[in-house]
């Protein structure tokens, strides 16, 4: 059994280790963010990022692809912080709704214009694109355009890149990936519908 002052020796010795690792990583750079894999949370995660940087003073904004045919409760509340942040909600709905391939295209690449219009803008400090993996993924948008976009985005600029299925390209160029895995779902397992306030 560990005794107390076992345990105090042992916790002051990771308080120094800790200290050392902060003073000898103290750069600041604005970071490339990616949110994937089949579990849920991407957005959820990133939602959180975004009322961090809100609180902070930050303007934050948010495109969101793909999703954009309904009215997230998100954005109902996140409203309320305009003209700090802006919320655009840019697609159509889901892929098997619109069933129109270059429809979709079209809806994706105006939205990718207006993404760029932010990731390029110097007052945000962070932008969160919701769900541009699964519209890269359905070659809605090419790699490379969005590469070439997060090129462009200033030095202390945060972006956030959420959805399923990102490339392997913008994992390579990210500084954080966290991929969501999927260990149980009410929908797949019990076939219990979307809620209000859990999925949307």
């Amino acid at each position: 059994m560990v005794t107390d002052a076992q345990h105090q020796a042992k916790m002051q010795r990771r308080k120094e280790i800790q200290a050392q690792r902060v003073a000898e990583r103290n750069l600041e750079k604005g970071l490339i963010i990616v949110h994937t894999g089949n579990g849920k949370g991407k957005t959820t995660a990133a939602l959180g990022m975004v009322l961090r940087s809100l609180g902070h003073g930050y303007r934050v904004a948010i495109v969101q692809f793909i999703k954009g045919a309904w009215e997230p409760a998100e954005k109902a509340m996140l409203g309320q912080f305009s003209p700090q942040l802006e919320f655009q909600a840019l697609g159509e709905g889901f892929t098997w709704e619109t069933q129109d391939r270059q429809r979709d295209i079209a809806t994706t690449q105006a939205a990718w214009t207006t993404a760029l219009h932010y990731v390029t803008n110097p007052e945000f400090r962070l932008v969160l694109l919701d769900e541009v993996n699964v519209a890269l993924k359905l070659g809605y948008l090419s790699v490379s355009q969005v590469l070439q976009g997060l090129a462009e985005k200033p030095a202390t600029s945060h972006v956030i890149l959420t959805g399923r299925g990102a490339p392997p390209e913008l994992i390579a160029e990210a500084d954080l990936v966290t991929e969501m895995t999927l260990i149980k779902h009410p929908f797949r397992e019990q076939g219990v519908k979307a809620q209000a306030g859990i999925e949307f």
